[in-house]
C-alpha cells in the first residue's frame, strides 16, 4: 500500500511540474492545484501510522496522530487562497491581453 502512495504522490507532482511549465496560463493553475493535492498526500502518507482510532476520539487504544491532520487542514487553506490569488492575476492579465499564451504576454518584462 505505501508503495502505491509513493508512486500516486510522485505521479501527481509529476503532472504538477509538467503542467506548470505549459505556455498556457489555465493549464498551469490546473498544475499547481494538482501540486498542492500532491503535497497534501504527503504530508498525509508521511504523518500517518497504524493507529486503531481517529485522533479525536478518547478511547483508550492506540490513536493516530493528529499533527498531520491539522498541516493538511492549513495547506488546503492556504493552497485555495494562493488559488484563489492567481485566478484573479489571471483574469488581470487576460481581460488587459485578451490572450491566456504566456510567450503573448509581454507588458510584465518592463
Amino acid at each position: 500500500m505505501t508503495l502505491l502512495v509513493a508512486i500516486t504522490v510522485g505521479l501527481l507532482f509529476a503532472i504538477g511540474i509538467f503542467q506548470m511549465l505549459r505556455r498556457n496560463i489555465i493549464r498551469s493553475v490546473i498544475g499547481l492545484m494538482i501540486l498542492a493535492n500532491a503535497v497534501n498526500l504527503f504530508l498525509l502518507s508521511t504523518g500517518a501510522y497504524d493507529g486503531l482510532d481517529a485522533a479525536y476520539t478518547t478511547a483508550d487504544q492506540v490513536s493516530s496522530d493528529p499533527l498531520p491532520q491539522a498541516l493538511i487542514l492549513t495547506a488546503i487553506v492556504i493552497s485555495m487562497g494562493g488559488t484563489a490569488f492567481i485566478l484573479a492575476m489571471l483574469y488581470i492579465i487576460s481581460a488587459r491581453y485578451k490572450t491566456l499564451d504566456m510567450d503573448e504576454v509581454d507588458g510584465l518584462k518592463r
